[in-house]
């Protein structure tokens, strides 16, 4: 398998003509690595007439080599951008595909340009305005209700990743030693961590949740049962690009690389719980929720657990996200998380 580097750039140039992704005479004038936090080797790519975002997945996570992940999920992303961009409506929420190569695990993507992740929804003062808390669930609603399926396309099994991401998620946060100092990010969390870690009530629920969340038994072939959707499988601000062209600001959805056939209430779930640690308004989760088009047996209860736990593992896992809160924010966020999860 070929491996990208930002740094051989002539070798760049012609593996992207070869694969009749640049013209013969088209000439790179230069690269840039993106996001080192991310999972994959990302490149912007600079030509005279236009750029190209080239992502390539490994044997492991980009910033930490030490990390295995299955190296075909930049494979499993294009399949969903495929997939998506059949419905006008999430085509334009989505960078276009351009290409993928399944042979060196690469898929070359639209450059959306001058953009920012709402990562910066986390800090004090910062509001989703309405016309974008809308898109956000306008965007889920279609996607949930264009994939409702009793049947899957195997390839969105994503059997790997989820099971890389149900670690993170339902595992690790309620480990002893999970390798997280929390004193270092903020003095007394250790001591709060501890309590939810050893609470045995706390820990049957989110074991059962867990299960749900790796669960393939949809028992297909039975039309009775309740059916499942593509997710993106990771919906939250660090996935949501914010494009401003003049007076228009378009939200943009990014790096669909955990998606799978699953219940829909855990991308609705994960999308809470991050307008809750970013101190959203009220109105502002009712924008969400209300706008949200439930498909068939959504569950609001199961919505409500898959909001408690991304909430204690972000707050009391390793997996920590900028926040602006206060120790006691941290702690009513997580009692409310309790609640959800009983």
């Amino acid at each position: 398998m070929l491996h990208l580097d930002v740094q051989e750039v002539s070798v760049l140039q012609d593996y992207l003509r070869r694969r009749g992704w640049l013209d013969n005479e088209e000439r790179i004038a230069s690269v840039e690595q993106l996001g080192r936090g991310r999972m994959n080797y990302t490149l912007r790519v600079t030509t005279a007439n236009r750029t190209l975002i080239v992502k390539q997945s490994q044997t492991y996570t980009e910033p930490f080599s030490t990390i295995s992940a299955p190296a075909q999920r930049a494979i499993v992303e294009g399949r969903f951008y495929e997939r998506t961009q059949l419905v006008p409506m999430l085509a334009n929420h989505m960078p276009q595909l351009l290409g993928v190569d399944e042979e060196n695990n690469t898929i070359v993507l639209q450059d959306l340009g001058d953009a920012r992740n709402y990562t910066f929804l986390y800090q004090s003062s910062q509001f989703l305005p309405d016309v974008e808390a809308e898109a956000l669930a306008f965007f889920l609603s279609e996607l949930h209700h264009q994939f409702l399926s009793h049947t899957r396309e195997p390839i969105f099994a994503n059997s790997q990743m989820r099971a890389l991401n149900h670690e993170s998620i339902f595992v690790t946060p309620f480990l002893e030693d999970n390798g997280a100092n929390l004193d270092a990010v903020q003095p007394g969390l250790q001591q709060v961590a501890t309590a939810y870690r050893q609470d045995a009530a706390l820990r049957k629920a989110v074991r059962q949740l867990g299960a749900l969340y790796l669960s393939d038994d949809e028992r297909s072939s039975n039309k009775t049962s309740k059916p499942t959707t593509l997710l993106h499988g990771d919906y939250h601000p660090g996935r949501w690009l914010q494009v401003v062209a003049g007076e228009t600001t378009a939200v943009k959805i990014i790096d669909p690389e955990f998606c799978f056939y699953g219940p829909p209430e855990f991308d609705l779930g994960v999308l809470m719980a991050h307008l809750m640690m970013a101190q959203q308004p009220f109105a502002v989760l009712d924008v969400i929720l209300s706008n949200y088009e439930k498909p068939t047996g959504f569950d609001e209860m199961l919505r409500k657990q898959f909001t408690g736990i991304e909430l204690v593992r972000r707050l009391v896992g390793p997996a920590q996200l900028p926040l602006n809160l206060s120790l006691s924010q941290k702690q009513a966020l997580l009692e409310e998380a309790r609640l959800m999860l009983q």
